[in-house]
């Protein structure tokens, strides 16, 4: 198919937006705007006793958090149900479907006849070619006719050639005899009318291609690609489940991942591009393809998450990366920053970002700008701080009050005192992390001491000298 590409997410809003279908979304997202094409949002909300507008929100703000913006307004599925039964009705006129007067009673017991003969057969309404003087005056589902012999053939851009024989298929109903549509016909009607072009979506579908293929037949529509994408598995290699961690995309934001690490993850999570790990979003919208699209389940790796969200950390440019950790303790439910807090954080970021994997890792090591004096500190601080310690400490201070407060000047005061008392600095880094940090693993003593300024330092050198 050639052509202006179109794409869409359609979730179902009954529960939080679920990592593989964040994932499903990403695909979609990259395919369409590395091409210069549009990406739809859908909202799948035909089954009005589980669809709540709760879940709908919790959708919206997980695809807001991972970065993928949709075209248009989003689309209600159950908005367009009239739409839906016009194209039934066509496709009665049409002669691709007919009306079923079947009763429930009367499927159930063609069921249950074929059970007990330990075989399965599809239902074979007996009204699929009956005359219509012969109808009853009473409530109809509309059916379509599936072709009875021969084969359905989809051609799967991931899953390759896959062939279904006709004689398993149904005639599907797509109107229900209350005038609801059922979720297949609908699917393609809003395909259809939305335009679009590649249908990207896990390979739980892939078995209601060959029926959905039938109704775009049925109504003479072109039929979009078809690309069924594996499941995400967890590192077991057993379906995703609570048990191997958090299920949903809101999680991983609360958790402290970086939006555009948690991209570069779930783009690597089933689909390559040659050896590249670490890539940008822009990199991944030129690269990415169908083609890249590996058959098998991609398995949860929580390892390689970390390891790339550390790498997009210290890759992001600082005031941007503050912007996003303030995202982060609004839905974590931590304290905001304070304006001067703020602007110590931006002082320090370059520091404060290497190594840090997550958002909490990066907190730990800005502890020594968010904590007030008198600086709190752990066991290890404490054996840091002996006797000799606070001694040198308390003759550092002096020195400190008619230093420059550039990096070379404050090298050259805390070597010269180490060497003065025979220490060698790394001796003397213990006792001024564990007095500016309360820790005795920090950034570098000349970063902190930069950061919280001389006044600052001076206090809180004072203060465990006492």
């Amino acid at each position: 198919m050639t052509g202006h590409v179109v794409t869409r997410f359609a979730p179902s809003p009954t529960g939080y937006l679920h990592i593989g279908g964040g994932r499903t979304a990403l695909f979609n997202w990259l395919f369409a705007r590395g091409r210069g094409g549009k990406f739809l949002l859908r909202i799948e909300d035909t089954d009005r006793e589980r669809s709540t507008p709760e879940a709908t929100a919790a959708i919206l703000r997980g695809l807001e958090w991972l970065g993928l913006d949709w075209d248009g307004d989003v689309i209600s599925q159950f908005e367009r149900r009239d739409r839906h039964a016009e194209v039934a009705h066509a496709m009665l006129a049409r002669g691709t479907a007919y009306k079923c007067f079947s009763t429930r009673e009367e499927i159930e017991a063609f069921r249950a006849e074929a059970e007990a003969k330990g075989s399965y057969a599809v239902f074979q309404s007996p009204w699929r070619d009956a005359d219509p003087a012969t109808y009853p005056d009473r409530p109809f589902a509309i059916r379509m006719k599936a072709p009875r012999e021969g084969e359905t053939v989809i051609d799967d851009q991931v899953q390759g050639r896959v062939v279904i024989k006709n004689e398993t298929l149904d005639d599907m109903i797509v109107l229900r005899s209350d005038g609801t549509p059922t979720y297949m016909l609908a699917v393609v009607v809003d395909d259809h009318d939305m335009g679009v072009t590649h249908v990207i979506r896990g390979d739980d579908h892939l078995v209601n291609a060959a029926r959905q293929q039938m109704i775009y037949d049925a109504m003479d529509w072109s039929v979009p690609v078809w690309a069924h994408i594996p499941l995400i598995h967890g590192p077991d290699g057993k379906k995703l489940s609570k048990r191997h961690g958090a299920l949903g995309v809101e999680e991983y934001q609360v958790m402290g991942y970086p939006a555009a690490g948690m991209r570069n993850y779930l783009t690597r999570l089933g689909w390559a591009h040659g050896d590249a790990e670490f890539f940008t979003s822009e990199q991944a919208m030129e690269w990415f393809d169908l083609k890249g699209i590996g058959r098998a389940p991609a398995r949860l790796d929580f390892k390689k998450l970390e390891n790339l969200c550390g790498q997009h950390i210290a890759a992001s440019d600082d005031a941007a990366l503050l912007h996003e950790l303030e995202a982060y303790l609004a839905v974590a439910n931590l304290p905001a920053l304070s304006e001067h807090q703020r602007g110590l954080m931006l002082a320090g970021m370059s520091s404060l970002k290497e190594r840090a994997k997550t958002f909490p890792e990066l907190l730990e090591k800005a502890r020594y700008i968010l904590t007030t004096r008198p600086v709190a500190r752990d066991e290890a601080a404490e054996k840091a701080l002996d006797p000799v310690s606070r001694g040198i400490l308390a003759s550092l201070t002096p020195r400190l009050r008619n230093a420059s407060w550039t990096k070379e000047d404050l090298e050259a005061i805390l070597t010269g005192t180490a060497a003065e008392h025979g220490l060698g600095f790394g001796k003397l880094a213990a006792p001024l992390r564990a007095a500016l940090a309360g820790r005795t693993v920090s950034p570098s003593v000349y970063d902190m001491m930069l950061v919280i300024g001389q006044d600052e330092t001076i206090a809180r050198l004072e203060d465990a000298a006492a």
